[in-house]
């Protein structure tokens, strides 16, 4: 068993990476400045946590102490004119305790930097690199492109442009050739750099199988994602500064996260060498591709490690899903419209009527609105309100409900489901009963992730009826839960 130290467990790649250590087999240490950043992660209770700042030497060496790997994965996306400055020392403070501490084995992962030109940020990443392999250390350190994972700030970039524009004016930049790789590759090298030899001491190029440009991905992405083709057309007076500003008023990603990578795409990013092989074999089936590395972030390839419900959004099952500690713009758009209502009525009345919902019992709002809903949705060839219930009282996973599919239940608690309609994206509709201060609440979440441009439009297009068909749901539950209690109080008090 081999005592492992992770830094950057609150990012992308740390984050990951942990969980992987663990089902490998090893012992695993975070550093991090701040434990509670990580309370958040399902493996908390299964690490130790040190908390230390890499650029305070006495910190990092306490953090290090007993280590044998150790996972070097700082480096500053954003933050000032500086950022070189301070991923100096924290490398320099981090490889000088590392040898103090009597590590044997430092493993980093920077970026696959051209020889000429490079940008600010790959220069830095490459000065690191340089810091580590002549610390006196043995170092492995990888080098890759743009990484395709859900959280990845690359990947979302990616998704949010391809999503929100069918035609898009674009830099010159669109058209570098790069070679993207799977979150997974990426962390199965990682994961494998323990079996190296000791004392190798070199850097790796890694990359997927294929070479893209940047335009090349958004279609690759279009396709993946099920969207139509996309119209690209460059601009060459766009500069990495306006390009960055231009992506932060499109997308999510902020400009001063977004302008690094920009800059990094002006410079050709591809595999110089693929010697990694010689320690670390391709897998029998090949690396992952391009379009399957993209379906695997969205969910649309069904397998035994990927999640494809919603709630792999808050316990993730692939390195390729979301974490809590992932931006909020990571993971693509959700419009989620929430409900509440205190209920004047026990729990178990108000689960009654949950349960019961929908088929003859309809959805207590408006239900002419459904049944439209319902013609129109058959009219496009969707299944429509027809398929109403199984049984009358009773739901379990899987049971269609409607035009609903019952994707999770908890009884006495929580209904969630899944819609089958024809949308634009992915929808789902979720019913919580919960007791707080002694009292009932009902809330209500509809959920929605929008896929592509039209997904948008759908979303705000059927908004203003929200406030009419989600609005009256949480009262008229309320009600039924009411009159469902007053049944039950009145069968007790029958004769038998």
């Amino acid at each position: 068993m081999t005592r492992c130290l992770v830094t950057g467990a609150t990012g992308y790649i740390g984050g990951r990476l942990v969980p992987e250590l663990l089902r490998a087999g090893h012992e695993v240490r975070c550093m991090a400045r701040s434990a509670n950043r990580l309370r958040g992660q399902v493996w908390y209770d299964r690490v130790e946590v040190a908390e230390a700042d890499a650029t305070e030497p006495e910190e990092t060496r306490a953090a290090l102490e007993g280590v044998d790997i150790a996972f070097y994965l700082i480096h500053t996306m954003a933050g000032g004119a500086d950022f070189a400055e301070r991923d100096r020392t924290a490398a320099s403070t981090f490889a000088a305790a590392a040898k103090d501490a009597g590590v044997r084995r430092i493993v980093y992962l920077g970026g696959l930097t051209p020889a000429e030109r490079p940008s600010p940020h790959m220069r830095s990443r490459a000065e690191v690199e340089q810091i580590l392999l002549g610390s006196g250390v043995p170092t492995v350190a990888f080098r890759a492109s743009v990484i395709i994972g859900s959280g990845s700030v690359s990947f979302e970039m990616l998704r949010y442009l391809t999503e929100r524009l069918p035609v898009m004016t674009t830099p010159r930049w669109v058209h570098t050739r790069t070679q993207p790789i799977a979150i997974r590759d990426v962390l199965r090298y990682l994961v494998r750099a323990l079996d190296i030899p000791e004392g190798t001491n070199r850097a790796f190029d890694i990359g997927g199988p294929s070479v893209l440009t940047y335009a090349e991905m958004m279609r690759g992405y279009a396709s993946a994602a099920a969207l139509p083709p996309r119209l690209i057309i460059p601009v060459p007076l766009l500069t990495p500064s306006l390009s960055s500003h231009w992506v932060g008023l499109v997308t999510p990603v902020p400009a001063r996260v977004a302008r690094p990578l920009v800059e990094s795409l002006r410079n050709e990013a591809v595999c110089r060498e693929h010697d990694i092989t010689r320690y670390v074999p391709d897998p029998s089936d090949g690396l992952i591709g391009f379009g399957d590395a993209v379906r695997l972030a969205l969910h649309r390839i069904k397998d035994a490690d990927v999640a494809t419900r919603w709630s792999s959004a808050s316990t993730p099952g692939a390195p390729s899903d979301p974490l809590p500690t992932d931006p909020d713009w990571a993971g693509g758009s959700l419009y989620v419209d929430r409900r509440a209502r205190v209920v004047d009525a026990p729990p178990e009345a108000l689960w009654r009527v949950i349960e019961g919902i929908g088929g003859e019992n309809g959805w207590y709002s408006l239900p002419v609105a459904w049944r439209i809903r319902g013609l129109f949705d058959r009219l496009l060839g969707g299944v429509g309100l027809r398929r109403g219930r199984r049984d009358p009282f009773r739901l379990r996973v899987g049971d269609a409900l409607d035009f609903w599919r019952v994707e999770e239940i908890e009884p006495g608690h929580l209904l969630r489901l899944r819609a089958e309609m024809l949308v634009p994206g992915l929808a789902w509709l979720e019913l919580t009963c919960l007791e707080r201060d002694g009292r009932t609440v009902y809330a209500q979440r509809a959920i929605f992730h929008p896929r592509g441009l039209l997904g948008h439009l759908y979303w705000w297009a059927v908004y203003p009826f929200h406030g009419l068909i989600f609005g009256r749901m949480p009262r008229n539950v309320a009600k039924a839960a009411v009159a469902q209690a007053g049944r039950v109080k009145v069968s007790s008090r029958d004769p038998v």
